[in-house]
Parts: structure tokens; sequence; C-alpha cells
């Protein structure tokens, strides 16, 4: 009832929404808020608008809601799957580390589902956030990791080092060293705007002064991006050259380009929502563990 009132905006777009009459729905709506303590909408002459305390209430009863769904397909597939657990993950991370972690979810003695949603990071988090997925791995700045995220929290893995690359035959590919002044008169492939990728690429040029150029090509998908780069379209960042060495159809095609200063690592940690323990996090974390703990 609380997510039709906030969708339509009005009491009486919600009655008919709920077939219910509006006095009722009114009724309702005011023991709700009693219960609680507090108003949860703003009557106005638009409508209803959520109050500071509403806006709570309602991402607490969208995340209950989709953890009510996933425990009736826990429930349905009992006989087969211990659990079903949702992860989410942008696309390099997935393409790179994730197969063994998969792997080990679905192959031991009571295996699970495994969803996996690829995103990108905002996304992700906001997903995460509302209940849609149980936990997240991905690249995350470490200095949100030491002061915490919120309602979150974050489990360092690893961390990756990030390479400019260019196809095999640039110039600067054979030169000993590169400054960014030199790599800002390059064409970009990049990332797209707003992604954790593109600040990257964005504060390595503003930590050397220098404003940055804009891409000639974006795009949300890394292996994409290096696709574009291995056709002649321009530079790039890689979030890992493993990315490179894993992908047969890109070996010999695009290398390094030597740069100083090189991009800043960045952390790959395990995010997840705060609160009551959450069994399928648990195992997955059991998964991390055995497949980071090995050097996988």
């Amino acid at each position: 009832m609380l997510q039709v009132l906030q969708s339509t905006g009005s009491l009486r777009a919600a009655s008919q929404a709920l077939n219910l009459t509006q006095p009722a729905l009114s009724k309702a709506l005011t023991e709700i808020e009693n219960a609680f303590g507090f108003v949860l909408f703003l009557r106005t002459a638009r409508g209803l608008a959520p109050t500071a305390q509403g806006a709570v209430v309602l991402r607490g009863a969208a995340m209950l809601l989709e953890e009510l769904a996933h425990l009736r397909t826990d429930a349905s597939t009992a006989d087969r799957f211990a659990a079903k657990i949702r992860i989410g993950a942008p696309p390099f991370v997935a393409q790179t580390y994730l197969s063994g972690v998969v792997e080990k979810l679905v192959n031991q003695p009571s295996p699970l589902r495994v969803q996996l949603m690829e995103d990108r990071v905002p996304a992700l988090i906001q997903a995460l956030q509302q209940g849609e997925i149980d936990a997240l791995i991905t690249t995350f700045p470490l200095q949100l990791l030491e002061s915490g995220a919120g309602a979150l929290r974050c489990i360092k893995l690893f961390e990756v080092q990030f390479a400019v690359v260019g196809p095999a035959k640039h110039p600067l590919v054979r030169s000993r060293r590169v400054d960014w002044s030199r790599l800002s008169q390059e064409r970009w492939v990049m990332p797209a705007e707003g992604s954790m990728g593109r600040k990257l690429i964005e504060d390595c040029f503003t930590h050397a002064g220098l404003p940055a150029p804009l891409p000639v090509v974006e795009s949300t998908n890394p292996t994409t991006g290096i696709q574009f780069i291995a056709a002649g379209l321009g530079i790039g960042i890689v979030p890992d050259m493993t990315l490179l060495r894993r992908s047969p159809l890109l070996a010999g095609s695009v290398k390094q380009i030597r740069v100083h200063p090189e991009p800043p690592s960045s952390v790959v940690a395990l995010i997840f929502r705060e609160g009551a323990a959450n069994p399928r996090v648990a195992l997955l974390q059991e998964a991390l563990a055995q497949i980071f703990h090995q050097g996988a």
C-alpha cells in the first residue's frame, strides 16, 4: 500500500489501484502512521509526498518485499538447491575474477543457484540498498572502504592495478616513459561518464594539472572498450592486465603503455548490507576466502 501511495502520489489514484474506497485507504494510512509514531506522507494540494521518515520506511518496505519474493523462490526449489544468491559486479570483475567463485557456489554438496547482475557500480549499489541483490563485488575507493559507507559493510578482498594500453603498433607502446601531458594529446576510448573507471582517468589528468580529454568512444563494457583500442580507435585504461591475458581474441593486439606516474590501484571489495546476518552472504564469503586465499 505504501509503495502504491508513493508511485501514484495521491489517495484517489492509490485507492483506484488498490480497489479500496478513498476513506478506507486514508484510515489505513493513518493507522500505519500511528503505529510508527510519525507521519509518512505530507498531504499537499499537489498530492502526497514522503517525509524524511517516510522515505526510510518506503526503502525498508521495498527491501522486505524483495526478500519475501526471494524467500518464496528459495522455498519452491529447496529440494534441489540450498538457496539462490544474487551477486552484483561490474563487467570486468565478473569476467576476470568470478568464474572460480561461482564454480565453488554451484558445485558444493548443497549447491546454490547464482544470479549475476552486471552493471555500473552506482546502479549496483542502488540495487543492493533496495534489496535486489545480496552482495556486490567491485572495485571500491580505498578511502570509502576505510571510512565506511553508511548502511553498507565493505570487506577488502585484494587490489588491482590499472594500466594504460594502446594498439600493439601505437608509437607510445615503444616509449620507455610517457607522461600524462603526452597522453592528453591522444584519442581516448573511455568508460561511460559518471562511472568509477571514467572518474579514475579524469583524476589522473587532474593530478597532473591537466584537463581530461574528451573520448572519441565511450563504452560501459571494458571488454568492448579494449576491442575498440585493438582496432586502433584510441588508447584507454584497463582495470587489470589479466583481462587481456585471458582473452585469446585480444592477445598481442593491445599492449601496455609505460606511464609515469602510473594510475592508482583500486580495492576490490565485497559489499553487503549491515544488519541481520544473511546466510547467503556467509556462503559467498566462504567461497571468496577459499578462492583468494589460494591466490587464484
